[in-house]
């Protein structure tokens, strides 16, 4: 079962769901998904049996998924990122920082095998969209492609609470050219989504079981698609919030985002208009087209 927020199409207000796996959606009484899993806490019992009982007592929506306007699923005060957590990742990298020396070694390489992860700030809740919401390419960049990733969703204690998707949009030349651009080749408005839904963490059994996908269209055209799976990770999920939460305040609903083993080819570039879809196993697709902005200018 997993959770989502749509427009209700009468009120015009969010609301909060739960979709089954038979594909019926149910509204539910709170106004976000925090609440609901605090509810379930105060009660001593899993968020699937309190979802059970909600639903057991309502009647189903008359929409199906597609008809619905959907939100982003938690409105996270900030995002997070964990980098060089896959060997797909760290070769990228090497390759970003080498003008394409493959067996080169660089510093991606001490921070794939090192103690501590490389972690970084990657949004805030404006810049932060949801499923079918435009991404924004960034305009001083003319290397850029989507980071499919699997999101955690964080208690304020460090606690996962849940996982969804992200797409962490990344300007390969920028942060090729110098790490210490790293902030600008990550950052910009709307550089970041997250949704479609969220599948809460007492459901899944075994999270580094996780399939993900990645396809881009031009034109609804494919011109990639690769696969991966969260059991090639390097690093355990909780190493990477004991280092997020070390010396630092986790708001409730912060996201962290887990790395990327889905690289395109290294000619690739998104362009004005490019749509990826973003799928993973039991959470969902999230898909957003990318844009240059109007009237966005390098000074």
């Amino acid at each position: 079962m997993r959770i989502i927020r749509y427009l209700q199409k009468q009120s015009q207000k969010l609301s909060l769901g739960a979709i089954t796996d038979q594909g019926y959606i149910y509204s539910l009484p709170y106004n976000n998904y925090l609440e609901l899993v605090e509810q379930a806490k105060k009660r001593t019992i899993k968020t699937a049996n309190l979802l059970s009982e909600l639903i057991n007592d309502s009647l189903p929506l008359n929409e199906q998924l597609e008809e619905l306007e959907l939100a982003v699923p938690i409105e996270s005060p900030e995002v997070w990122a964990a980098g060089v957590t896959y060997q797909k990742s760290k070769e990228a990298r090497n390759y970003e920082a080498t003008n394409g020396k493959l067996d080169a070694t660089t510093f991606y390489d001490k921070v794939y095998d090192a103690e501590r992860p490389e972690i970084f700030l990657k949004s805030t809740k404006d810049r932060t969209m949801g499923p079918n919401e435009e991404l924004f390419l960034r305009s001083d960049s003319n290397w850029q492609i989507p980071e499919p990733e699997l999101g955690l969703v964080l208690s304020s204690d460090g606690e996962i609470i849940g996982y969804t998707i992200g797409n962490d949009l990344s300007c390969r030349d920028i942060e090729g050219e110098n790490p210490l651009y790293l902030p600008q080749a990550k950052v910009w408005a709307r550089s970041c989504s997250i949704g479609p839904a969220i599948l809460p963490a007492d459901m899944v059994s075994d999270p580094y079981k996780f399939n993900i996908h990645c396809s881009i269209f031009r034109n609804e055209k494919l011109l990639f698609e690769g696969n991966a799976n969260t059991s090639q990770l390097k690093r355990r999920y909780e190493e990477l919030v004991h280092y997020l939460k070390r010396d630092n305040i986790l708001f409730p609903g912060t996201v962290l985002l887990t790395g990327t083993c889905i690289v395109p080819p290294n000619e690739f570039t998104l362009a004005d208009g490019d749509r990826v879809e973003i799928e993973i196993s039991g959470i969902g697709i999230l898909n957003n087209v990318v844009k240059v902005q109007v009237n966005q200018a390098v000074s």
